[in-house]
């Protein structure tokens, strides 16, 4: 049975563990509600008493003090609302606290797992829950429970009263639940395409050039407008139905309040109750009524909070917070990988198919092959950022995932295909926006070669760049992100096409910088299409669809694929000949 508890406990959503984490602030404000909805019986009842006491007899002693202790009772009433007012701010703050870096984490997580869903979103679903906690909506399920105790005060005045506030509240009741029903779907279609939306419009803009230089503007923008003109319409026919709703809850709620004065007149004639209670009545019921008006007023609000609860709670329970190992020893580089197979994310067939392989400490390891033959998924693998479907990944014979991403980031340097360098100087970019040590970027610098570039900057290392190094070439962005890669000396650099965008000069700082970092005795793992690098490397490994077709020593390799390749060569020689017209060099005519 315990263990039957602890496995619920475990299973438990995160988001919902987070909000449960503010349990006695809950309570607090329900405890403030329960005198806030006390105090609200404080107008009917000084009402009461001014018809049935006050103008009776004629007694200005009695309602000086009635009136003083209204007075007074009002005040308390608006402090304890400013209070818990204040106390659910505080919840929000509080669960924005918690959730907001595991949120952004999960972004990330969510950027390698499905790099085309992933958008800052959820970082907005967080405000919209937030918001919602500390609006008034939030205010009418506090108040719905006191609905009951309302109607049989008004039992008390007199049963007709009371039978008449229930007919109300389930005729509002029904709006509400009309207004749920009605306005779910197009609520849910509209998030849907609004989402949708945002990502097309991300992904676009990060290719605005190559938009702008074919032209594609136009032909973009038709089809965002499809996803955005399909999201307002559907946002628009549920505001339509909410609205229509909210006004007919408004005007029923001060109908009912209406009737019941009439009610109370007749009952009055009767003799049945006091004029105060015909009043009194009518404001009671006002009170009853109030939560469930706000609660269909404020349903589009809740809807809203409610997709986004929904949302970040799968996007929570799909990336887990890391399991927490045991702090290793920091690693010397050796990596060796399993039969590992690999599917990218998006995909469907393996990048990857069972390589096996070792890489020593100190190895400066070439790997070369056709364009995707999975050298990129292999080098994605190494770094521990793509999860297996088969096989381990180990790092000084640890699994790769057990260390912590970021504590394993200060040994790991990594210069991908794709360049990117991030809105700030150079200086923080090589420093990976830790604490810029000045010291540690220069050392970066000129071991990748870039420190006279850097130099001949118009602010050299304060320089500012934009997003994605758009103030610099492709050739300097390559070479600060290698200078990146490098930064406080890591013991694992693995780097990807490292000399894509650089000139003769720059490929030269390269090959030195990798000799230096093979004196040093780090391990370095260079992807490249370009065989001037390969001379630096002690082994080399050949990928093929997504297989090792050759691994070892460099020079034994390259002999492997030269033999290959003058085999081959020499098979196609006699077909060439075959088909070459023959030639005589003897003279004309004999």
């Amino acid at each position: 049975m315990a263990q039957l508890a602890k496995n619920k406990k475990e299973n438990t959503s995160e988001l919902k563990n987070a909000i449960m984490q503010s349990k006695k602030s809950f309570i607090v404000v329900g405890f403030f509600s329960f005198f806030i909805n006390l105090l609200m019986l404080v107008p009917p009842l000084y009402m009461l008493q001014l018809y049935d006491r006050v103008i009776t007899s004629r007694s200005e002693d009695t309602l000086i003090m009635l009136t003083l202790i209204v007075v007074v009772l009002f005040i308390t009433m608006s402090l304890l609302e400013i209070v818990r007012s204040k106390i659910l701010i505080r919840v929000g703050n509080k669960l924005d606290s918690i959730l907001s870096q595991r949120v952004f984490d999960s972004l990330f997580e969510l950027a390698n797992k499905h790099p085309g869903k992933a958008t800052s979103m959820p970082l907005s679903d967080l405000t919209q829950v937030r918001q919602f906690m500390t609006g008034n909506g939030v205010f009418a399920f506090f108040d719905a429970p006191w609905i009951p105790i309302y109607i049989a005060v008004l039992f008390f005045f007199h049963p007709l009263f009371g039978y008449f506030a229930i007919f109300a509240a389930i005729v509002l009741l029904c709006f509400t639940i009309i207004n749920e029903y009605s306005t779910k779907t197009k609520l849910g279609e509209s998030n849907s395409l609004n989402r949708a939306s945002t990502i097309f419009v991300d992904s676009n803009l990060r290719n605005a050039e190559v938009v702008n230089a074919l032209g594609m503007r136009n032909c973009i923008r038709e089809k965002w407008s499809e996803k955005y003109y399909g999201f307002l319409n559907a946002q628009n026919d549920a505001s339509a139905k909410a609205g229509v709703w909210s006004n007919i809850s408004k005007t029923s709620r001060m109908l009912f309040q209406s009737l019941i004065l009439g009610i109370g007149a007749y009952l009055a004639i009767n003799m049945e109750v006091t004029p105060g209670m015909m009043i009194a009545g009518s404001i009671i019921m006002g009170r009853a009524l109030a939560p469930l008006d706000l609660l269909t007023n404020s349903w589009k609000g809740f809807s809203s909070a409610r997709t986004s609860y929904a949302r970040l709670n799968e996007l929570l329970n799909d990336f887990p917070k890391d399991k927490e190992y045991m702090r290793l020893p920091d690693p010397k580089g050796e990596i060796s990988l399993e039969q590992v197979v690999v599917v990218p994310p998006n995909g469907k067939q393996p990048s990857i198919k069972g390589i096996s392989m070792k890489i020593s400490e100190g190895d400066v390891v070439g790997i070369i092959g056709p364009s995707a033959a999975g050298k990129s998924s292999l080098a994605r693998v190494i770094l521990g950022l793509w999860p297996l479907v088969q096989g381990k990944v180990r790092l000084d014979n640890a699994d790769i995932y057990q260390w912590e991403k970021q504590e394993l980031g200060k040994f790991i340097g990594y210069l991908p295909q794709d360049i990117e360098l991030f809105e700030g100087t150079i200086s923080q970019n090589i420093a990976r926006f830790n604490e810029v040590d000045a010291e540690k970027v220069v050392v970066a610098a000129k071991k990748a070669g870039v420190h006279e570039m850097i130099l001949r900057l118009p602010d050299g290392y304060d320089t500012k760049i934009g997003p994605g190094g758009e103030s610099l070439s492709g050739g300097q962005k390559q070479r600060v992100g290698f200078a990146r890669a490098l930064y406080d000396n890591p013991v694992l650099i693995v780097l990807d096409e490292p000399n894509s965008n650089l000139d003769d000069q720059g490929e030269l700082a390269l090959v030195k910088s990798v000799m230096q970092l093979k004196e040093q005795g780090t391990t370095v793992v260079v992807i490249t299409h370009r065989p001037s690098i390969l001379q630096v490397t002690n082994k080399l490994a050949v990928v093929k669809q997504g297989m090792l077709e050759v691994y070892g020593d460099t020079k034994e390799v390259m002999a492997k694929i030269a033999a290959a390749n003058a085999a081959a060569t020499k098979a196609k020689q006699p077909k060439i000949a075959e088909q070459q017209p023959k030639i005589s060099l003897g003279k004309p005519g004999s």
